[in-house]
C-alpha cells in the first residue's frame, strides 16, 4: 500500500487556479502594465461617470447627498477656525475617493453587468477594511500637517487673523500678497502629494485587494508616466467640486456621483481588466 504524502513542490494541482487577488498580490507592483493616456481622456471619464449616474441614479443621489451634508457639516464646523478652512475644504475634495468607495463598487457591477444594490455598495469597504484604513490613517497624517502648515503660514505672513466674514477679502488684498503666495505654494505641495499617492489607488485596493504600499505606488507611477492627462484630471476634479460648493453645497448631489463614478473608469483605463484580473 502506497503511503500517502503532501505534493512535493515540483507537483502541482492544474485544476486549480489561484483568484485574481491572489495572483494581483504576487505580481510587482511594478510589473503592472499601465495604460499610456491622452490629454481628453479624463472627459472621456466624465462622459462615462455621467452615464453610469444615469444608470443607478438613487444610489449617485444617496452618495450625492452625503457629500452636501458633509460640505455643510465641514463648514459650519471650521467657519470659527479660518486658519484651517481652505485647507480642510481642499483636504475634503482630496478625500473624496474614499466617500465614493460605494460609487465605484456600482460602476463595477454595471462593468460586469450585474445590477448596482445600495446595500452592497455600503459594504463594499469590508473586504478591505484593514488596508483601507492604513491607506486612510496616511492620508490623515497628511492633512494634519497640511492643517499645520497653513497656521504656520497664516502666522507668519498675517499680522492679525482674519474673521470669517472678512476672510476672503483679506485674502484678495494686494496687501497679503506674500500670504497668497506662500499659501498657494505650500496648499500646491500638500494636494499635489495627496492627488498623486489617490488618484487610482482606492479603486485599485477594492478591485485588486493590493496592500496599501503598492496602490500608491501605482497612482505614482501613473501620474508619473501621464504626468498632462492626470493633471487635467485633478484640475476637473478640482473646478467641479469647487462650482458645485457655491450653492450651499447643493451642486455636490450631481457632480460628487458623477466624479465618484468617473474615477473608477479612470482607474480601469489606466489598469485595464486584463492586467487587473478584472471580467
Amino acid at each position: 500500500m502506497d503511503t500517502l504524502h503532501p505534493p512535493t513542490s515540483s507537483e502541482s494541482r492544474p485544476t486549480e487556479r489561484p483568484d485574481s487577488a491572489t495572483r494581483a498580490r504576487r505580481e510587482s507592483v511594478f510589473d503592472l502594465p499601465l495604460t499610456s493616456l491622452r490629454a481628453r481622456d479624463p472627459l472621456r471619464w466624465l462622459a462615462l461617470g455621467w452615464r453610469d449616474f444615469r444608470a443607478c441614479p438613487r444610489i449617485g443621489l444617496f452618495y450625492g447627498a452625503c457629500f452636501a451634508l458633509m460640505g455643510q457639516a465641514l463648514w459650519q464646523t471650521f467657519q470659527h477656525a479660518p486658519a484651517y478652512v481652505l485647507a480642510l475644504s481642499a483636504g475634503f475634495l482630496l478625500m473624496g475617493p474614499f466617500l465614493a468607495l460605494g460609487l465605484y463598487d456600482a460602476s463595477r457591477a454595471l462593468e460586469q453587468g450585474r445590477r448596482p444594490s445600495l446595500r452592497a455598495s455600503l459594504w463594499a469597504w469590508r473586504p478591505t477594511l484593514s488596508t483601507m484604513a492604513i491607506f486612510a490613517g496616511v492620508l490623515l497624517i497628511l492633512e494634519m500637517l497640511w492643517g499645520r502648515a497653513s497656521l504656520v503660514v497664516f502666522a507668519v505672513t498675517m499680522d492679525t487673523m482674519p474673521s470669517s466674514e472678512n476672510m476672503l477679502a483679506a485674502l484678495l488684498s494686494l496687501d497679503n500678497l506674500a500670504f497668497i503666495i506662500t499659501y498657494v505654494a505650500v496648499g500646491a505641495i500638500f494636494a499635489g502629494l495627496i492627488f498623486v499617492s489617490s488618484a487610482i489607488s482606492i479603486p485599485m485596493i477594492l478591485d485588486r485587494q493590493t496592500d496599501a504600499v503598492s496602490a500608491a505606488l501605482t497612482s505614482f507611477r501613473a501620474c508619473l508616466q501621464n504626468p498632462i492627462p492626470m493633471f487635467l484630471w485633478g484640475a476637473l476634479i478640482t473646478g467641479l467640486c469647487l462650482l458645485a460648493m457655491l450653492p450651499a453645497f447643493l451642486g455636490l448631489l450631481v457632480v460628487g456621483p458623477v466624479l465618484g463614478h468617473a474615477t473608477w473608469h479612470a482607474y480601469r483605463h489606466i489598469v485595464p481588466a486584463t492586467a487587473s484580473g478584472g471580467a
